[in-house]
């Protein structure tokens, strides 16, 4: 699993969250490895195994309302018990003022102590997602990530088979780009995966004869979405390069590709002339919606032709 140190969280967060960096400014090389963020109210009462070592404590007023009810051995205490693991970081939520004793204890044990004026929920909202995308495993794949009919689809190929030009067609038919050429995916789930486009690409697009196209400038922002999990890969192949026995013309078998351990739904689709691929690409979603609601189209007419055989040899026998 990857890793972020703590100075790199308050670098990428510190504007949207407002954090002040308050004490314990010798931890920020602190690394964050689990993507948890935890408000540890049993452990200023002595139950430790509520604190996860490697982790993000959010305290928010029931916290600071009990450690302010406490008198002094027992805010000691308090204190002594939510530092008695290995922490990553303390946030003070609510713009609640920490005690001079929880200063003073961060700065002991090096955990970096940060205050924001966010509610608590807000903040272990954002920074968990932070974290399960700073922390999950990562891989980049070429190809194009576009958002069609709500669904993430990477459209992958060989070079020049027509990606781009694709994408250009469907984002002009009212669908969005995430990332043109290479998209980043993480594996923020057991079971999803979510991609977005890297920084140094982002709302650009390239298309042979036209050069690079800035998406946004040509059709607003609503043409373009930052991030998307990853639903259905579809797959350009030259219909010449498929050999007969790759054209599943009824598609019973399923097809699938692995990406970072999840499987994902995969479609291919022969490249010939005359083929509108961007209708193709909208129905392949179409279809796998149907799928996931358990409509298989293809197995419904295969069960209607097995009824239809089976009746025509019955009404055989009887002639």
């Amino acid at each position: 699993m990857a890793q972020i140190t703590v100075a790199q969280l308050f670098s990428d967060t510190r504007r949207k969250m407002r954090l002040t960096w308050v004490a314990g400014k010798e931890g920020g090389g602190n690394l964050l490895t689990s993507e948890a963020v935890t408000k540890p109210s049993l452990a200023l009462i002595g139950h430790l195994n509520f604190v996860h070592p490697n982790r993000v404590q959010v305290l928010g007023c029931a916290e600071m309302d009990y450690l302010r009810s406490l008198d002094h051995d027992g805010l000691k205490q308090g204190i002594k018990n939510l530092f008695s693991t290995d922490l990553a970081a303390v946030v003070v939520a609510n713009g609640e003022k920490p005690p001079k004793d929880l200063l003073t204890a961060a700065d002991d044990s090096h955990t970096p102590l940060f205050c924001s004026p966010e509610r608590s929920p807000r903040l272990m909202d954002v920074l968990s997602h932070y974290l399960a995308l700073a922390v999950a495993e990562t891989t980049s794949a070429h190809g194009v990530f576009m958002e069609v009919q709500g669904f993430g689809v990477l459209i992958k190929g060989n070079a020049a088979i027509g990606k781009s030009e694709l994408a250009l067609e469907l984002i002009s038919r009212g669908h969005r780009l995430v990332a043109d050429d290479i998209a980043d995916f993480y594996r923020v789930s057991p079971e999803r995966i979510e991609g977005r486009c890297p920084a140094m690409l982002q709302d650009f697009l390239e298309v042979r004869g036209l050069g690079i196209l800035n998406v946004r400038a040509l059709f607003g922002d609503n043409a373009i979405k930052p991030t998307k999990p990853l639903d259905l890969i579809v797959q350009l192949e030259m219909a010449e390069n498929l050999a007969q026995s790759e054209v599943d013309r009824i598609k019973i078998k399923s097809q699938s590709e692995k990406v970072l351990g999840v499987k994902i739904p995969k479609v291919t689709l022969p490249v010939a002339a005359g083929r509108n691929l961007a209708v193709l690409v909208e129905v392949a979603v179409r279809n796998h919606i149907l799928l996931l609601r358990g409509i298989n189209s293809s197995r419904q007419f295969m069960q209607r032709q097995h009824r239809e055989i089976k009746r025509s040899m019955a009404q055989g026998h009887k002639d």
